[in-house]
């Protein structure tokens, strides 16, 4: 075994121990639409594939005079197969990617990005083609798997990093900061440590057969990077569904056709299965059959979560970032403590006090002077890369829990202005009412974004004047802050003059002490008006 663990080790290794199992179920879809059969892609077919990609990609770039351990951007939707073999055979070809999802609309954002990763060149999805022009770097089309042909050039050796300081891959943070987002450095330790946790993760819950899991997001994000190399130390099975919020009919033909026993789904997409079984027995008892049920990305409606559980569903959550990976895993079962969260085995991690005690108002201890925020300390392999800690040397994660007995902690949301969407991915709320009070300070008294678990944020707005035209007063918002939100993540956007909604002023409800508008709050009283309005967009 190499000294130092990579995706691409990890895959060499299965391909000889578990050549003829299948690791990905891929879905043919016929003239209705319908799933036709899902073909099968072994261990072994998908070491050869990556192979094949990597020697095609070692000569392209190599003939452009792009040397061997260049950053090279991938700009891909990261849910197919042929994705998946994009950036295996790049890295495979000696390369390391640079990943961005199709969520990133604007090319502009993206060479930024590659510009500050040292990128040497960029693979895009095809569809993208009309929009990149005077590119700064040498761009290639990501070919369709038929177009890449098989080829009888030498594969160069696998990379073995000289330290645990070389990079493996650059992923992004899901959500953007000053107008773009973060770039998140991988190096090789990090990438060990990641692998470290993913084989628990994955651990089946009966070795005597193979898992077989759900595709939980883009290949070009942490969560389905994550899933994967855990999948593949098992010798698991992948299923690729016809979108990541699949329906509950999809999922049951998995489990019938495919053999689904693991479901691994964004909460926001989970639910919808949780909410459709309250309704159908059958669904209940095909959730209940699964070895268990882990989401991620956002926490699930506390009613829900309890459902889950006293349904019989072994339900897990589990809590990460980009940054680092998964850190904590909730205990599970069907004790008191089953929904609190541990952090993984292996790593270094501190849940520090965020303030000291102190009393409110009345005179009453408030549980939230109990809060801790976890930290990522140095010591810990998964701590990222040194650009993104603090000043103490340790990733101060802002994440924000209590502890509700020794080593066991509930999470309690975070400690900036960050919601999540639908797709769990982040949209920094806080940025996009700086601009509308900047840009619209004339036309409006108060602002608020609102939007957690959903496809897009939404701005609640009390005007200036009362009597201010609402129509008009949309679309002059809308027009002031499109430069802002053109470089902004899909998830990210206001666009349409339906997310912004009018309310009288001093409608929005407030905190006692400070008059600051509550987010949360907000969220609640407008849910009926919010669930309509995302209803008719969907």
């Amino acid at each position: 075994m190499p000294a130092y663990r990579s995706h691409l080790s990890l895959l060499e290794t299965a391909a000889s121990h578990y050549a003829s199992s299948p690791v990905f179920r891929i879905p043919l879809i016929d003239s209705t639409g319908a799933v036709s059969q899902w073909t099968s892609i072994t261990y072994l077919q998908f070491l050869r594939d990556v192979e094949r990609f990597a020697r095609y990609w070692s000569r392209t770039l190599r003939s452009n005079g792009i040397p061997s351990k260049s950053v090279v951007g991938l700009w891909l939707g990261g849910m197919t197969y042929t994705d998946v073999l994009h950036i295996y055979g790049l890295a495979r070809a000696g390369y390391v990617p640079q990943l961005f999802s199709l969520r990133l609309p604007n090319p502009d954002v993206v060479f930024e990005l590659l510009q500050k990763g040292h990128a040497k060149a960029l693979i895009y999805d095809a569809a993208f083609a009309p929009t990149l022009t005077d590119n700064s770097i040498p761009t290639f089309a990501a070919a369709a798997d038929g177009q890449i042909p098989a080829s009888s050039d030498p594969l160069p050796a696998l990379l073995q990093p000289s330290s645990g300081t070389e990079l493996a891959f650059i992923f992004h943070t899901s959500g953007s900061t000053s107008g773009s987002p973060k770039l998140v450095p991988c190096n090789y330790t990090w990438l060990n440590t990641i692998i470290d946790k993913a084989c628990q993760v994955s651990q089946p819950a009966n070795p005597g057969r193979q898992d077989v899991s759900t595709w939980m997001g883009s290949m070009c994000h942490i969560a389905q990077t994550f899933m994967l190399l855990g999948s593949i130390q098992h010798g698991s099975c992948t299923i690729q569904p016809t979108k990541i919020g699949f329906s509950s009919e999809e999922l049951a033909d998995m489990v019938r056709r495919c053999d689904l026993n693991r479901l691994h789904q964004f909460a926001s997409f989970l639910g919808i299965h949780l909410r459709n079984s309250r309704l159908n027995p059958k669904l209940v008892a095909l959730l209940q059959s699964m070895d268990q049920v882990v989401y991620s990305g956002l926490p699930l409606p506390r009613d829900e979560e309890e459902w889950a559980a006293k349904s019989g569903l072994q339900i897990r959550n589990l809590f990460g970032n980009t940054e680092c990976g998964a850190m904590l895993l909730s205990v599970g079962g069907t004790g008191p403590y089953r929904q609190s969260l541990r952090p993984l085995e292996g790593v270094s991690y501190g849940f520090f006090p965020i303030a000291s005690k102190s009393q409110n108002e009345a005179g009453h201890q408030s549980v939230n002077t109990n809060l801790v925020e976890l930290v990522i300390l140095s010591d810990s392999g998964d701590c990222p890369d040194v650009s993104l800690r603090h000043a103490d040397g340790h990733f101060h994660t802002g994440d924000l829990f209590l502890e509700v007995q020794p080593g066991c902690y509930v999470s309690r949301g975070r400690d900036d202005d960050w919601i999540k969407s639908e797709n769990s991915l982040r949209c920094d709320t806080k940025a996009i009412e700086d601009n509308v009070r900047t840009m619209c300070g004339d036309l409006i008294s108060e602002c608020i974004v609102v939007g957690n678990g959903r496809p897009s944020p939404a701005l609640f707005v009390e005007p200036a004047s009362a009597d201010m035209d609402h129509t008009k007063l949309k679309k002059e918002i809308l027009r002031k802050t499109r430069q802002f939100h053109a470089r902004r993540y899909l998830h990210e956007r206001i666009t349409s003059p339906s997310f912004i909604i009018i309310v009288s002023p001093k409608t929005l409800p407030r905190t006692a002490t400070k008059g600051n508008i509550r987010r949360k709050a907000v969220e609640e009283q407008f849910k009926p008006h919010l669930d309509k309005l995302y209803a008719a967009t969907a």
